[in-house]
């Protein structure tokens, strides 16, 4: 497979006593005075255990057949585990990927692992959302948050299709598959992408490894979450798969209503680099262009703070991604005020439902133009 490296852009310099200088010297300070931890905190891991336990005992009541012959309560445990698989993406294998939990890396490598059980590849995750999108937030042929294949339109800088004028409407069907479509075809055509792009190396795997992993990995996922309940569960088969299927329709909305928000947005500038003698340059730094292209929402809502693993703090997230989600809210007001006194726009929604909102005009917006 002949190699072609990703024609990487260079962020322009911080500069001296620069925003980001200043954010790090204030976060520092912070964790300092108040004697705690960046990691992760008592919280956390209570956190953590409600989320697993949210998953894996309704799936333990489908395999011991509670609830057999009765299609509320067999559909009612799929639910829970469509909510329990939201609560490990966003609360438990997301931190876990950004080595949040303990200063000691084999403890965050193990509990990552929990991705490869409800179906992911550690690997590609941390090419896709580590490297590429906290780097290159919303830079067209970089960010893969972004690119759908032409089915969506998340950029003004993609083609705009006819179909596209619709996408307002069908976006939430496509969001609802997100996870069945990684949990299928997307991490095999990741890792010959990244393969191709020469990132698997730097991830200490080959492309044969990876492939036959994340065969592995497949086939131990399919054989207990659809093969397991119906030899057990005393339900029909197709019941089984109607099971499946609402479990990763929840799990993929509710992910991308946390994680599109936060980017697809009008406020978002969605810059090209320019050309600067042969290399592709960005304007900004690398903190300011994080900044500008991300968008906090609902602040005051603890409930989905709790449940989204704090990812509606994304500012703070992007600035501060080896600090355990659950200090975010915290950090939140410095950060704000840092940003102000350097006069830098803070983007903020108030509530979950005007994110959604300016969400669905970015996506009509992008539709139209």
């Amino acid at each position: 497979m002949k190699t072609q490296k990703l024609n990487i852009v260079r962020f322009a310099s911080k500069g001296k006593d620069s925003f980001y200088d200043a954010i790090i010297s204030k976060v520092n300070a912070y964790f300092e005075t108040h004697h705690i931890s960046p990691y992760a905190n008592t919280e956390m891991w209570v956190k953590t255990i409600v989320m697993l336990s949210l998953y894996f005992i309704p799936y333990i009541l489908l395999i011991t057949g509670f609830g057999a012959g009765n299609a509320w309560i067999f559909f009612g445990l799929w639910f829970l585990m469509g909510w329990g698989m939201s609560g490990i993406g966003t609360a438990v294998m997301h931190d876990a990927n950004h080595g949040t939990y303990s200063p000691r890396k084999k403890v965050n490598t193990f509990i990552s692992y929990i991705l490869e059980i409800i179906g992911g590849y550690t690997v590609n995750w941390r090419i896709q959302h580590n490297v590429l999108h906290h780097t290159y937030t919303n830079v067209m042929g970089l960010d893969e948050d972004i690119e759908t294949m032409g089915l969506l339109r998340l950029s003004p800088r993609q083609p705009k299709r006819w179909y596209h004028r619709y996408q307002y409407i069908y976006a939430w069907f496509f969001y609802m598959i997100m996870t069945l479509f990684w949990m299928t075809a997307k991490d095999y055509l990741g890792v010959v992408r990244y393969k191709r792009h020469d990132l698997l190396a730097a991830q200490n795997v080959s492309l044969k490894q990876a492939i036959f992993r994340i065969t592995m990995y497949k086939l131990f996922y399919y054989s207990y979450i659809i093969v397991l309940p119906i030899l057990f569960s005393g339900m029909p088969w197709y019941f089984i798969i109607a099971g499946f299927l609402l479990m990763h329709f929840i799990a993929g909305l509710f992910l991308s209503c946390i994680f599109q928000p936060a980017h697809i947005m009008e406020d978002s500038p969605f810059e090209l680099p320019v050309d600067d003698n042969g290399k592709r340059q960005m304007e900004n730094s690398w903190a300011i262009h994080e900044i500008v292209n991300t968008t906090d929402f609902a602040p005051n809502n603890r409930v989905l703070s709790w449940f989204a693993g704090g990812l509606n703090f994304q500012i703070e997230h992007h600035l501060f991604t080896g600090i355990c989600h659950v200090h975010y809210k915290k950090l939140a007001p410095i950060v704000h005020s840092t940003m102000t006194d350097f006069g830098l726009p803070y983007h903020v929604q108030p509530t979950f439902f005007h994110a959604l909102r300016e969400h669905t005009r970015m996506l009509k917006k992008l539709g139209r133009k």
